[in-house]
């Protein structure tokens, strides 16, 4: 999967960093062709600010799927980014009805106040059969997560995670080493018969992490959304270099391409 833009770089920080609708359908095409499967999107506003507004969602979405063709799958994301507020993000989701999205339960659900709303959306998205993945930033949120599944606010017996490395390091440096508290978590609780988990990766070890997660049975996300530089410390011009990287790295790991019904639920999508 490939994450092009995220909700905070903007051109300062790369130009090639797709912010429009034609943009980031163009980089979606771009990275199919390099060997990604998905897109983790987000949009932004006229002035190029992160949003959760409905009518770019579904604009960049289609704009997508127009260009990538039926199998690449589109998921879009409810991030809060300190600015909206757990009713704002469950009413894109709601709006959008998007075949996958990614949701960080901690902003979604801030406070047990939050827990009844969230639980009506997590509901009525299972029943939609829509793919959803779980945000955990920390090995504690796991926890959290585990309890919520436990209470029945979050239904299904399986489910999609994606473990951002480096987030909270000094500079946003991720490192492998990472990986062992969030694996040790989905080991203890019910491996891969419970959960699918992803790893994304900040800074300049982002290919080295997510080689290390592919290695152990986990699914990667790649893009400028967390790292601009590849394996060889260079610093990639596109996305689509990004993908080719990491397919590069991938090579002496031998594990089957998915399909789009695979990836979907990978993607926390309901059987």
């Amino acid at each position: 999967m490939v994450a092009p833009n995220g909700a905070r770089k903007g051109h300062a920080e790369h130009p090639n960093l797709p912010l429009t609708t034609e943009a980031i359908a163009a980089d979606a095409l771009a990275c199919k062709s390099a060997g990604a499967q998905a897109i983790h999107m987000h949009v932004r506003d006229a002035d190029g600010r992160h949003t959760l507004d409905v009518a770019r969602y579904l604009a960049a979405t289609e704009a997508v799927r127009q260009l990538t063709g039926p199998e690449f799958v589109v998921q879009i994301t409810t991030e809060a980014v300190g600015i909206f507020s757990p009713d704002e993000q469950i009413a894109v989701v709601r709006a959008v009805r998007p075949e996958a999205v990614s949701i960080a339960t901690k902003e979604l659900i801030p406070d047990p106040s939050a827990e009844s709303a969230a639980a009506d959306l997590y509901r009525w998205a299972h029943e939609q059969r829509i793919a959803v993945q779980h945000i955990v930033y920390a090995a504690n949120e796991f926890d959290h997560l585990l309890d919520l599944v436990k209470r029945g606010v979050i239904p299904g017996h399986r489910h999609s995670v994606i473990f951002p490395l480096g987030r909270y390091a000094v500079a946003q440096e991720s490192d492998p080493a990472e990986l062992a508290p969030f694996v040790a978590k989905v080991r203890d609780n019910g491996g891969a018969e419970r959960f699918d988990w992803w790893v994304c990766a900040f800074g300049a070890f982002e290919t080295a992490s997510l080689v290390a997660a592919a290695a152990m049975g986990g699914h990667c996300r790649i893009g400028f959304e967390n790292s601009f530089i590849n394996a060889d410390g260079s610093r990639a011009g596109s996305n689509a270099e990004r993908v080719r990287d990491l397919q590069a790295a991938l090579c002496g790991i031998h594990r089957p391409r998915s399909s789009r019904a695979q990836i979907l639920r990978a993607l926390g999508r309901p059987d």
